[in-house]
């Protein structure tokens, strides 16, 4: 039976902290099976998983200085994990909706852009959020544009059953982009004057204040 990884122990994080290499390095050697445990349960395909463990690798072997507690490295590289595969998911739903018409197509106004990128970030948010099999057949059919069979093949499952979870995916997709976003809260408006107090009563000490 094989042993369990098991997460760097916080003394070694911290020796690594003060700058010894020989730590860092098995910081980095320990914390590889973890963060691509990571990037292939959040990512989209093995491909992007494997470009997000490498990215978040060189994120923690450059600034493990950064991290504030020698105890939260799990939580620390699991959020570097899950920020890179979003960001890919926002440059392939950037990708899918390039306007057409080359450098001839009109300019969008600057309200025009604003919204754009807005709706970007929240179907990007939406794609993100579905789970890792429905995420991973709607990018490569939807965003990369790959053919149903060549999706099929890739994820080893039949031209039915690709389908069906595509449907599933779009639906699920549909249904969190059709929900209201929240409002955002309203700014604070200028402080209405407060309510006239009838004078109090004044305590037997202080007398009568008129002349």
């Amino acid at each position: 039976m094989n042993r369990p990884f098991s997460w760097p122990d916080e003394r070694l994080v911290k020796a690594a902290q003060d700058g010894d290499v020989a730590s860092l390095t098995t910081v980095v050697l320990e914390s590889q099976p973890h963060v691509r445990k990571f990037a292939l349960s959040l990512c989209a395909s093995p491909q992007d998983a494997e470009d997000a463990a490498q990215e978040a690798l060189i994120i923690l072997y450059r600034k493990i200085g950064t991290l504030r507690a020698t105890g939260a490295l799990a939580s620390w590289m699991f959020r570097i994990v899950r920020n890179e595969c979003l960001r890919q998911v926002r440059q392939l739903v950037r990708r899918g909706e390039e306007p057409e018409g080359g450098p001839e197509a009109a300019e969008p106004s600057a309200e025009e852009a604003v919204l754009h990128r807005l709706e970007a970030r929240r179907i990007a948010a939406a794609v993100g959020a579905l789970p890792r099999d429905q995420r991973q057949v709607l990018i490569m059919r939807d965003v990369q544009g790959l053919p149903g069979r060549t999706v099929a093949h890739a994820l080893g499952l039949s031209n039915a059953a690709m389908k069906s979870r595509l449907h599933r995916a779009r639906a699920a997709l549909r249904l969190a982009l059709a929900a209201p976003e929240p409002a955002p809260l309203a700014p604070p408006g200028p402080a209405s004057p407060a309510p006239s107090d009838p004078a109090p009563d004044r305590r037997p000490d202080e007398g009568d204040p008129r002349p």
